[in-house]
C-alpha cells in the first residue's frame, strides 16, 4: 500500500498517532526534503530507507517506487510539512499510482493555509487557494485575478518577498484589503499580524520579515 501522510507544519507534537503507526511500519519512505524529513523521523526514533521525489524525478523513478508497492511493500510519502501534494512535488506519485492503478490511501493532516484561513476571520463559506505565486513570468496577471475573485484568498510566501506582496496589492488598487499573516505558524514563535494592504505596507516597509508565511486576503 502506498500511504499519502501529512505531517505538523512547525509543532512536532502534532504529528497523528495514525500516521507515526504507518512511519514505523512501512519500508520506505519517500520525501520531498530528505535532510528536513530526518528532523521529524528522528524525533519519532523512525529509523527507515528513504527516497528523494522532487520535481524533477523521471518517471522511471517513480515507476520504481509504485513497482515495490506491487511487490507487497508498504510505502509513505511525506511532504517537507503539512498536507502532501499541496505546493509539493507528491502530486507526481499520486498521479503515477492513479494510472498504474496502485492502492493507496491518504492520511489527513496538519496544513498551513488552512490554519492561517481560521484565524484570519475571514472565512465565511468560500475561499481560494493560490499557493506560490509566480516570482516573474504571469505575477502581476496571477495576482490581478485572484484580487478580484471575491472572496478570502490563502496564499504563501518567503519572507524575503512579503514587501513586495503588499506593494503589489495596492498598486492593483486593493490597499483598503484585509490582511492577515500567519508566520511560524504552531511553531514557538508563532504570530498572526493583522491590517490593511495599506498599512502593512507602511508599516513594514524597508523592515525584514522573519519565517515562513502564510498571508490571507480578506
Amino acid at each position: 500500500m502506498l500511504y499519502i501522510v501529512a505531517t505538523p507544519i512547525g509543532n512536532l507534537k502534532d504529528i497523528t498517532l495514525r500516521a507515526l503507526d504507518v512511519l514505523k511500519s512501512c519500508a520506505i519512505i519517500a520525501c520531498e526534503n530528505t535532510r528536513h524529513s530526518q528532523i521529524l523521523l528522528k524525533e519519532y526514533a523512525i529509523q527507515k530507507h528513504i527516497v528523494n521525489i522532487s520535481q524533477h524525478s523521471s518517471e522511471q523513478q517513480i515507476h520504481r517506487l509504485l513497482e515495490d508497492v506491487k511487490s507487497g511493500k508498504n510505502i509513505a510519502y511525506i511532504t517537507d510539512a503539512g498536507m502532501p501534494l499541496v505546493s509539493d512535488p507528491g502530486y507526481l506519485l499520486v498521479a503515477g499510482a492513479v494510472k498504474e492503478k496502485v492502492p493507496f490511501t491518504v492520511l489527513p493532516g496538519p496544513n498551513a493555509a488552512l490554519t492561517a484561513l481560521v484565524a484570519s476571520g475571514f472565512l465565511q463559506k468560500e475561499f481560494y487557494f493560490g499557493g506560490f505565486l509566480p516570482l516573474k513570468k504571469g505575477r502581476k496577471k496571477t495576482l490581478e485575478g485572484l484580487l478580484n475573485l471575491g472572496v478570502p484568498v490563502v496564499l504563501y510566501e518567503s519572507p524575503y518577498r512579503m514587501n513586495k506582496l503588499l506593494e503589489e496589492i495596492v498598486t492593483f488598487g486593493h490597499g483598503d484589503r484585509n490582511i492577515c499573516v500567519g508566520r511560524e505558524l504552531t511553531k514557538m514563535y508563532e504570530e498572526y499580524i493583522r491590517g490593511t494592504a495599506g498599512e502593512l505596507s507602511t508599516k513594514y516597509a524597508g523592515k525584514e520579515w522573519k519565517g515562513e508565511c502564510t498571508v490571507v486576503i480578506g
